[in-house]
């Protein structure tokens, strides 16, 4: 199950790549991705397309970055979303966005306490 939303070559080449800074890569993504889904809140809620795509278009890249494969699809439908104007179809995709979030989470915690006990 994990597989799908978190895709384990990624973060192994990550792990690989930072070394000891992993388990800050992680955290900093988590804070990073909280403060990036209120700026889509903002956007929607203020009807702003233009920061909408913007903040759909960054997140979706740090979760492509992070090996969050579902996450970044759902960020791609929301930028496709913003850049329409389709804003009735944004607060759906939205809570998906951040529903998906709340499973990436976990699992990367998870991944968090692995490291941090190897």
């Amino acid at each position: 199950m994990a597989d799908q939303h978190l895709d384990s070559s990624v973060l192994l080449g990550l792990q690989e790549v930072m070394e000891d800074e992993y388990p800050l890569l992680l955290e900093t993504f988590l804070s990073d991705s909280r403060d990036r889904l209120g700026s889509l809140r903002v956007a929607l809620r203020d009807a702003d397309a233009q920061a909408l795509r913007l903040a759909a278009h960054s997140f979706k890249g740090s979760c492509s970055n992070m090996g969050a494969p579902l996450l970044a699809g759902l960020c791609r439908e929301l930028e496709d979303v913003a850049r329409r104007e389709r804003f009735d179809e944004a607060p759906e995709l939205l809570e998906r966005i951040a529903a998906e979030f709340a499973i990436v989470r976990i699992l990367l915690k998870g991944e968090l306490q692995r490291h941090r006990f190897n």
